[in-house]
């Protein structure tokens, strides 16, 4: 389970970090801590490891979102244009605000508050989101940074940004509660670089040094060779440069899934919609089973009978 807060202690500084979707949990206040501890618990008494992702939309968000109808902001004032809906349909994003230098230590400091909040309300560590085309990505690829100051321009600077915020919450929590999703090869949101690999590799050597828990780089889904499903095998980069726990995501099945975990290609393996609609997934793969067919339109519904509570488990 994937808890998405919003980092908004806006009582302690100058920014309400923006939402990006409704129905967004939070993790800013002491009401939300005291909110997640009867949840965390749960997961804990069925032998669950609970981490907490953390992350902030950036300019992929709307002004209804924001603070008193406030533009989004960025790296950049440069719109979002040309993105569909997951049923085709055009989306339409407002222009963001450029963050200024002097308000970066403040959102750096957003995240520390936020991580702190998820370990006092009892998660066993917090994942950096960095990853979708969100706010620290528009930070970390060219495609999008435009910034002339010490946040721009060279891999260094670009990636400035987000390490300083793990820095910052390693400081808070310690590096072994850190875990950071990243996506350098993925185009969302038109956050895209042009030499993926050399962010990946920049990242993933940064993220050693500074001994976090996991890396958990996107792949992009699978593709069709030669008329069957192929993985694209992007991450070995990143994998050799990498000196932790290294976790993929992208289009596994179990499979392909036991398949690049025995070849050394991965220390484990993320599922998200295959989990969504497979409440015991790790029993169906023990068991070879097959899989309940997962329905996206459901996927961010309301709905507490409809969605993520209505696929059977395999006993059923």
């Amino acid at each position: 389970m994937e808890a998405q807060p919003l980092l908004t202690p806006y009582q302690m500084g100058r920014f309400q970090l923006s939402h990006r979707y409704p129905r967004t949990p939070g993790i800013w206040l002491k009401e939300h801590v005291e909110a997640w501890k009867p949840i965390v618990d749960a997961v804990h008494a069925k032998g669950g490891i609970f981490f907490c992702q953390i992350w902030h939309s950036g300019h992929a968000s709307d002004y209804s979102y924001q603070p008193n109808g406030q533009a989004p902001i960025s790296s950049t004032d440069k719109r979002i244009t040309l993105e569909v809906g997951e049923e085709g349909e055009p989306l339409n994003y407002p222009t963001p605000r450029k963050l200024a230098s002097e308000e970066i230590p403040q959102i750096v400091n957003d995240f520390r508050l936020a991580a702190r909040n998820a370990i006092d309300a009892g998660f066993d560590g917090i994942e950096v989101h960095a990853a979708n085309g969100y706010l620290i990505e528009q930070f970390l690829k060219d495609g999008v940074n435009d910034r002339t100051d010490i946040y721009g321009g060279s891999l260094k600077n670009r990636t400035r940004f987000c390490l300083e915020i793990i820095q910052a919450i390693i400081d808070e929590i310690g590096s072994d509660q850190v875990g950071v999703r990243l996506s350098p090869y993925l185009d969302i949101y038109q956050c895209s670089d042009s030499n993926p690999d050399a962010l990946a590799v920049h990242m993933a050597e940064s993220l050693s040094k500074l001994n976090v828990a996991y890396l958990h780089p996107i792949e992009p889904r699978m593709v069709h060779v030669d008329g069957k499903l192929k993985l694209p095998h992007m991450l070995l980069l990143m994998r050799k440069a990498f000196n932790g726990t290294f976790i993929v995501a992208g289009g596994y099945d179990r499979e392909e899934g036991n398949k690049v975990i025995a070849e050394g290609y991965t220390d484990l393996v993320a599922f998200g919609r295959h989990f969504m609609a497979n409440p015991d997934l790790p029993k169906h793969f023990e068991l070879n089973a097959p899989l309940n067919k997962y329905d996206r339109s459901t996927f961010y519904l309301p709905d507490p009978v409809v969605g993520y509570t209505d696929y059977p488990f395999l006993d059923a």
